[in-house]
């Protein structure tokens, strides 16, 4: 029986080795250093730095929608080519009644005071055309609902005045029936366009 020599000595613990270490340290800075971070978290690298932007969860989402949102456009393409239209029109129906009026009043017995009042009418609505045109476009394009809504008071004033001249006037040829009801025509369909339009701006 052999001796008893005492307890077995304690198992010496190794340490890590000093290149260990410093293999883990550097590995440590390495990932600070390039701003590496958990797949999903939204986060965003700026360019030439090496910080890291954080967006969080639904930075992307919030971004997209209001990307979208801006880039949504309310002004109505069908009544932005009705006015460019009309424009066109109505520069040729003005000087259409402007000749048929001297016309009739070569032709036709014209009371002087008659043919003062088409005239003075005729060059009213010259003016009320202008600002209609012009107030439309600009709201249109602006997308603001007050120039737009100033048109539409302007249309229904050209609107009476088209009536004026297809039904009231002193002397009413075919032409005149033909070139007014295609006027008020497109007054009418202008007026519905912009009453869709400022809708849609205002909400």
């Amino acid at each position: 029986i052999l001796p008893s020599l005492g307890s077995p000595p304690s198992p010496v613990r190794k340490c890590p080795s000093a290149a260990g270490r410093v293999d883990r340290g550097l590995g440590r800075g390495s990932e600070a250093l390039g701003g590496r971070a958990p797949s999903g978290s939204g986060a965003e690298r700026l360019p030439g730095s090496r910080r890291t932007r954080w967006a969080g969860p639904g930075g992307k989402m919030a971004a997209a929608r209001r990307g979208e949102g801006a880039g949504r456009a309310l002004s109505s393409v069908s009544l932005q080519v009705l006015l460019y239209l009309s424009a066109a029109y109505y520069a040729l129906y003005f000087l259409a009644t402007l000749l048929m009026i001297g016309y009739k009043s070569q032709v036709f017995s014209y009371p002087r005071p008659y043919l003062a009042l088409d005239l003075t009418l005729l060059f009213l609505m010259g003016i009320l055309e202008a600002g209609r045109l012009y107030l439309g476009t600009k709201g249109n394009l602006m997308e603001a609902e007050v120039p737009l809504a100033s048109s539409l008071v302007l249309t229904a004033g050209g609107a009476l005045l088209s009536t004026y001249f297809l039904l009231w006037q002193t002397l009413v040829l075919r032409a005149d029936s033909i070139l007014s009801a295609t006027l008020l025509a497109l007054h009418g369909l202008e007026a519905v366009l912009q009453l869709v339009a400022i809708a849609a701006f205002v909400s």
